[in-house]
């Protein structure tokens, strides 16, 4: 890990040098992600399980799937299932997923490759090793994210998006001590190549031991930050962070109710590389109706969806993957 790098990151672009006296947003909480297992059995931490849902909104959950090195004939993925209201996100880090659905996207993603689906009204997916995997193993390691769709967008088409780790956007911190792979949103001018329904910023960083990233931040953006491997600090007051835990930095955006505060995010490595996933949005601020594999606004409209299942109105697999 991680499978997307270069030799030396002041040859790319560089954020902007942190100015002294500029407010830099504080951590409000450190949360420890709960391990599970999901699909056909291969191993996740739940990276947002433990947050209050107030403090995640637009997203709904992000699973650490992996890091394992499977033997022979342990690879697993997860059969055909259906998706209505938000959209997936998968990011392999390394390994190698392949993706089929009712709609017709799919594809293989390996090596900092991202494949992002827009459920929408509804759609029928599956994820799974390819069988030459299956057969003689390997590492896996990626993060799936679901990103809650508003209302208004919850029954629009599905769409696909393959967006391979040559089109991500890095870029390095103004000292060349952190690379940062850009896969959605922006992050000062800078836009990587992921189409969101909802405004997001999504990407992961390479700290360098002893090296400080500072990211300036959309005021009116929540902002996130999980660990996938090292120790570290985050935040102002320098919060000790490590693998499989996750920061909730102050501020939520512009919903109704809750502190809005602009400023800067900084996360700092210690002795070792510090590898994570930086994620915020823009809140919705709707009711959330979660049940498996539907995310909606209301429990009439989870009904409704399961009913559409059922009747095949979410599609339907593939002939030649029936």
């Amino acid at each position: 890990m991680p499978a997307v790098t270069v030799e030396n990151p002041l040859t790319l672009p560089r954020l902007p040098e942190p100015q002294a006296g500029t407010p830099g947003r504080k951590v409000l909480a450190v949360e420890t992600a709960p391990s599970g297992f999901e699909g056909e059995g291969f191993p996740v931490r739940r990276a947002l399980a433990a947050i209050k849902p107030e403090y995640l909104d637009p997203f709904v959950m992000m699973d650490q799937m992996g890091e394992v090195d499977y033997a022979a004939g342990e690879p697993k993925g997860t059969p055909w299932h259906p998706h209505r209201g938000f959209e997936t996100v998968t990011y392999m880090i390394d390994g190698v997923m392949e993706h089929l659905d009712s709609n017709g996207g799919g594809g293989t993603i390996t090596n900092g490759d991202t494949q992002w689906m827009t459920a929408g009204a509804g759609i029928l997916h599956k994820e799974a090793p390819p069988e030459w995997l299956v057969q003689q193993g390997g590492l896996f390691h990626g993060i799936q994210l679901w990103v809650n769709l508003p209302g208004a967008k919850k029954m629009i088409a599905p769409q696909y998006q393959d967006i391979g780790g040559s089109s991500v956007v890095l870029l390095s911190s103004h000292d060349g001590g952190a690379l940062v792979r850009l896969i959605a949103g922006d992050l000062a001018g800078h836009v990587g190549p992921g189409s969101t329904q909802t405004p997001i910023t999504l990407l992961h960083a390479t700290v360098s031991p002893g090296a400080r990233l500072v990211m300036p931040w959309r005021k009116d953006f929540n902002a996130l930050a999980y660990v996938l491997s090292g120790r570290g600090t985050a935040g102002t007051e320098r919060r000790p962070l490590s693998g499989g835990q996750l920061a909730v930095f102050e501020g939520f955006g512009n919903r109704p109710g809750l502190a809005t505060q602009a400023g800067s995010i900084t996360i700092s490595a210690a002795k070792e590389p510090l590898e994570v996933i930086v994620l915020g949005g823009e809140p919705i601020g709707e009711p959330v109706a979660h049940y498996g594999p539907f995310v909606m606004n209301t429990k009439a409209e989870l009904v409704q969806a399961f009913e559409d299942f059922k009747a095949g109105r979410l599609g339907s697999i593939p002939a030649q993957h029936a």
